[in-house]
């Protein structure tokens, strides 16, 4: 029987056992590892401290509603594009293991996605061992000490991927007045009548604002930094618009409003608070607000108080994630990996990897790095030849059919790398493109394939004027195939291909003819 599906007994500590690879967490994150680990064969164990996996999302989002998209009806049949709209399902080989078999809402619940990960572990017979906490991680020799209220576990390599530990909580003088969304009522008939500060105005606050909107007589969002709206930035995480009720209600002049300022401080006065705010584009004008309630939407950071002083990775972001290296290894621990939502600093606030459908990809690449170091298998490539039609054709079906690449888009890419002895290419899928630019810094002549966005500040994102010739393809604004030349790590030539609205990039005059024209001048131009 599978080791962790045998709860433990009462008192009962484990003897210790030792692994190449131990996970720690049992998320969307623990659970795709593990399963890749497993069908290669791997020894590796994934600890998780509830008794089922997903444990974030037994509580979060709040008000149980995902933002992750599921669109279940598409014009493709063909599952790897499917998945380019399939935002909840992990990667395996069952077809009947999809997420869009659990649910068909667009916009899902949280408690599917919890079923769905117990399907995912139970269907795969995971080496998941619940009820099984991580109280101190020390590094021991060549490797880690996982020391866990059920014995000690020794790992060679060591994955966390606990998602988010615990509430971010801003320093700002009288915050402890605040009720933080973990803590929050969520009924929205408690706030009847009242004056409700929200303070952040990412979407947790959003998703608070509009489940009260109709209740509270003033509601008012509130950060320093200015709203990031998701169909502007191109960034999922960034507010979505489903939000959009309460910005109608800000210009219709309801009394709800989303401010820029910098909160100095709250305090309680005759039953309220008190709020004394500093507004960021009024030249310094100050003001206080009085409210009734006072919420704490921020966000969350990783909890490190489990890694001792030997293991202690260094944080960046205002200590809310760890600092990588592109291969998703500490930036200081040599050993200790993250994976999941926490694996996010190389891309933050850009691609998809703080989401299953971004680091589902990442997560297969990570297995091929981690099986190159620790089993000696070669990180994989196919060859192809080196003419100008051959790669044409490999780079526009790549482009076509790829979720990885769609995805993960101006993150992961494919490099095709000269082999200077046969003059034949080598090509390598999915690579983060920090990573390809860091491993192949030695090579002649090789490319990078991703899927990028138009980058220009646009006034309106719903009126941009367009130029549908191939010679102005740089100034496309929708997702489009950009190809990339390098020498070692230095970047040469860039060539853009037009974007198109049902993202088909095969046209004769608009993709193929100048992709081989690019392709023909550099390869006959020399290294």
């Amino acid at each position: 029987m599978v080791d962790g599906l045998i709860p433990p007994s009462k008192g009962r500590r484990m003897v210790s056992s030792e692994h190449r690879y131990v996970i720690v967490g049992a998320g969307p994150a623990g659970l795709q590892l593990s399963y890749y680990l497993q069908q290669h064969g791997a020894d590796y164990l994934t600890l998780e401290s509830g008794d089922g996996p997903g444990g974030f999302f037994r509580r979060f989002p709040r008000h149980r509603r995902l933002i992750s998209l599921n669109k279940v009806h598409t014009d493709s049949a063909d599952p790897e594009i499917r998945l380019r709209w399939d935002w909840n399902s992990l990667l395996n080989d069952s077809p009947d293991l999809l997420f869009p078999r659990i649910s068909e809402e667009y916009l899902p619940a949280a408690d599917d996605l919890v079923r769905y990960l117990a399907e995912f572990q139970r269907v795969h017979q995971l080496n998941v061992r619940y009820g099984t906490t991580v109280e101190r991680i020390t590094r021991t020799g060549d490797g880690f000490t996982l020391s866990t209220d059920r014995g000690d576990v020794r790992a060679r390599c060591l994955v966390v991927a606990t998602g988010w530990g615990r509430p971010f909580v801003p320093a700002i003088k009288g915050i402890e007045h605040a009720i933080g969304y973990e803590d929050m009522v969520v009924d929205p008939t408690a706030y009847d009548g009242q004056r409700v500060l929200i303070i952040g105005k990412g979407n947790s606050a959003f998703e608070t604002a509009s489940a009260i909107l109709g209740r509270a007589s003033m509601v008012h969002l509130a950060s320093r930094q200015p709203l990031r709206l998701a169909w502007n930035t191109k960034h999922p995480g960034d507010v979505r618009g489903q939000y959009g009720a309460i910005l109608d209600s800000y210009q219709f002049k309801t009394l709800h409003s989303v401010l820029d300022c910098t909160i100095d401080e709250i305090r309680p006065v005759d039953g309220r608070f008190r709020v004394s705010i500093t507004y960021t584009h009024a030249e310094g004008e100050t003001a206080e607000l009085d409210y009734h309630t006072v919420l704490r939407c921020t966000g969350f950071r990783m909890d490190t108080s489990m890694f001792d002083e030997t293991a202690r990775p260094d944080m960046v972001r205002d200590g809310r994630m760890p600092g990588l290296r592109p291969d998703w290894q500490s930036s200081n621990v040599d050993g200790l990996y993250f994976a999941g939502t926490i694996a996010q600093a190389r891309d933050v606030k850009h691609a998809s990897s703080p989401f299953i459908d971004g680091f589902r990809y990442n997560l297969r690449t990570f297995t091929r790095m981690l099986r190159e170091r620790y089993e000696d298998v070669p990180l994989p490539y196919t060859t192809t030849q080196a003419d100008a039609a051959s790669l044409t054709k490999l780079m526009l079906d790549r482009v076509n059919w790829s979720s990885a690449l769609w995805t993960q888009f101006e993150y992961l890419c494919d490099a095709f790398v000269r082999d200077d002895a046969t003059g034949d290419f080598h090509h390598y899928e999915d690579l983060p493109e920090d990573y390809a630019v860091e491993r192949f810094g030695a090579a002649t002549h090789w490319y990078t394939l991703a899927l990028r966005w138009g980058r220009d500040d646009y006034g309106d994102v719903f009126a941009i004027d367009r130029h549908p010739t191939p010679d102005r393809a740089r100034e496309s604004a929708f997702i489009h195939p950009v190809i990339r030349r390098y020498r070692g790590a230095e970047l040469l030539a860039e060539q853009h291909l037009l974007e198109d609205l049902l993202a088909e990039w095969r046209r004769l005059d608009r993709h193929v003819e100048p992709l081989v024209e690019f392709l023909t001048r550099d390869l006959t131009s020399g290294p």
